[in-house]
């Protein structure tokens, strides 16, 4: 399988971090941010290996966003 890179938005909910990757709508938690990034590094692996290829383009599609990023970027907002 080709390797991608994909975005990661970490939100602080309570004592969790919520990690979404917005390119493929897939999220998953942990109780810090390394856990919440790696539990959502998983979860996209897993769906890479298990969905449709055409549904992971429709995802792509639908987000807006494209497989170009070269890295997994992490972005923690505080909620309040």
């Amino acid at each position: 399988m080709r390797k991608s890179s994909f975005t990661a938005i970490l939100e602080r909910e309570g004592n969790l971090f919520v990690a979404l990757c917005p390119e493929l709508d897939v999220a998953s938690q942990g109780a810090t941010v390394e856990e919440a990034t790696a539990n959502l590094r998983e979860a996209v692996e897993l769906f890479q290996e298990c969905a449709d290829r055409s549904e992971i383009d429709a995802r792509f599609r639908d987000s807006g966003h494209t497989p170009k990023i070269r890295h997994l970027t992490a972005r923690i907002e505080e909620t309040r």
